[in-house]
């Protein structure tokens, strides 16, 4: 299942394990990447507060977390070729989080939500 925050980002959940990066919309609406700050292997992040930035040849936008939890990988390609996020932004993941509060999830919005939302700001 895939669950949103309303600043763009999108949590993949598989088991407890959160693959965080940013919605097609966003990948679209900031065209060309040309870097991704990450945190560390072993870093925390905590739902709704920021992690990281990405920066395109159009702007620079903070990335916030959807979830609370431990960094247990980073995609290493993104620091050679940032530009993937715009290729598959959510094949492309930014961070691989393990959750530690999975009541987390109940904040996020569904892909339904999230799509009235993109909707909204398009016009």
């Amino acid at each position: 299942m895939i669950y949103y925050l309303p600043t763009h980002e999108y949590a993949r959940i598989e088991d407890n394990i959160a693959y965080i990066g940013i919605s097609k919309f966003a990948a679209q609406q900031l065209g060309n990447v040309v870097y991704v700050d990450m945190p560390e292997e072993g870093d925390d992040v905590t739902a709704g507060e920021e992690f990281g930035a990405i920066e395109s040849v159009k702007a620079a936008s903070d990335l916030y977390s959807p979830v609370s939890g431990a960094v247990i990988e980073i995609n290493e390609h993104l620091i050679d070729n940032p530009r993937l996020v715009n290729e598959d932004p959510e094949a492309n993941w930014i961070i691989k989080v393990e959750m530690n509060e999975p009541a987390d999830l109940e904040k996020l919005l569904s892909p339904e939500a999230y799509a009235e939302l993109c909707a909204k700001e398009q016009h």
